[in-house]
């Protein structure tokens, strides 16, 4: 049915080192996503797509991509877009090139090498793909599905229609944008340039998946400035900030951890401390699904630090909080419901069965939701996500492939 294994392409992506660093201080963050950008323009153009249908925006790294809707399309027929990121996340190396093959996967636990083993009894998940071929890590790298695996089941996508003038469809957007792993992905988007009237992002994950709903996400950032004198004279003089940020951690209930929540749940993560005795830096994530739960999250965070500043007198202790992406559900539900039943009729018509699934994250297409655009995310067939023990499913980017060209195409 498509032009090329979409394996093949995703396995070209996956060699090109695209993480994103947020230390960087550009846009994009790192030159590798030039790179891939770069091979995906050639392939556009490669596929038949006329130049002035692609669109670089060589300051920033967007592409953004239109193939006209068939001949005999009916031009009321709603603009598409299909959108992916080309970063991968900076928390384990990002140039995959030794993935490994697993084929007619056994149902066993799976040797990366390395030391590390990819097993059921932690990743149940792999059990749904007995029978099937996996692709793996070699315990050293991410993989890059996440969201390499989007990028080329769109590219399948466009590859398909430009070679199958056959098909109806009406118009059908496409952008890849840089990013995404670091929170702005959507920072310079243009949504004049995309000119769809809905997307979708294809960056989720199991086979089956549709997210419209996402945490509302905020940054904490917390600054502790102690004391610092000699510990053989620090007896009533020493403030130990690093002492101080313990107390203040020791304040959100266990219950309220990542490792510790599921589903609609919301948590605090501290994700970075620095400091010394004089000065300590933490960092956390808030995230809740509820929009009330999450400004009590903040609410909170914010008297833990008055109360243990009040609680040790000399200490200093400010708190900057900043919002960062909201849940997109209010964006999609109900005044859009007929994008998500469109995804689902073509899932069932491709043989995939629907899932829903809040997601416990956020996507480039939550921002989007807020800026005009609609923009749910589907599954684009990944695991593991952010490290060494990420997978997936050859046959579920073959099928994935094929639910995109059923979405698009004409009913």
């Amino acid at each position: 049915m498509l032009t090329e294994d979409v394996t093949s392409r995703f396995l070209r992506y996956i060699a090109i080192d695209t993480a994103s660093d947020e230390n960087s201080g550009l846009s994009p963050s790192t030159k590798g996503q030039f790179d891939l950008a770069r091979l995906l323009i050639k392939e556009l153009k490669d596929t038949g797509i006329p130049e002035e249908d692609i669109i670089f925006d060589t300051e920033h790294c967007y592409i953004y991509c239109r193939i006209k809707a068939s001949t005999d399309a009916d031009p009321n027929t709603p603009k598409i877009g299909f959108i992916a990121h080309m970063d991968t996340s900076p928390e384990a190396p990002g140039r995959c090139t030794s993935p490994h093959f697993v084929e007619n996967y056994d149902g066993k636990d799976i040797d990366l090498g390395n030391g590390k083993v990819l097993s059921p009894v932690n990743f149940p998940d792999l059990l749904l793909y007995e029978g099937q071929t996996l692709i793996t890590t070699d315990g050293t790298t991410l993989l890059g599905a996440d969201d390499k695996a989007g990028v080329a089941e769109i590219m399948n996508m466009a590859a398909f229609f430009m070679s199958h003038p056959e098909k109806k469809h009406g118009e059908i957007r496409i952008a890849f944008t840089p990013d995404e792993e670091i929170g702005e992905g959507t920072r310079f988007f243009d949504l004049d340039k995309l000119d769809a009237d809905y997307a979708y992002t294809v960056d989720g994950g199991r086979i089956g998946e549709i997210s419209y709903e996402n945490f509302n996400a905020a940054s904490a950032v917390i600054t502790i400035n102690g004391r610092n004198v000699h510990p053989g004279d620090a007896y009533g003089k020493m403030i130990n900030s690093i002492r101080i940020a313990g107390i203040i951690d020791s304040e959100i209930p266990a219950s309220e951890r990542p490792e510790t929540t599921r589903d609609h749940e919301g948590f605090f993560h501290l994700t970075d401390i620095t400091g010394s005795t004089e000065k300590t830096v933490m960092k956390y994530i808030i995230r809740d699904h509820d929009k009330g739960l999450f400004e009590e999250k903040k609410n909170r965070i914010s008297t833990i630090c008055e109360k243990v500043m009040t609680d040790n007198p000399g200490v200093t202790i400010s708190l900057e909080l900043t919002d960062t992406y909201y849940n997109m559900i209010s964006k999609i539900i109900p005044d859009n419901q007929a994008i998500i039943d469109r995804c689902k009729s073509a899932m069932n018509a491709v043989g995939i069965t629907p899932f829903t699934e809040p997601i416990r994250g956020g996507t480039d297409g939550a921002t989007l939701s807020y800026m005009g655009l609609p923009c749910p995310n589907i599954c684009s067939g990944g695991h593991n996500y952010h490290g060494v023990y990420e997978f997936v499913c050859k046959e579920s980017m073959e099928k994935i492939s094929e639910l995109l060209i059923e979405i698009a195409s004409c009913k």
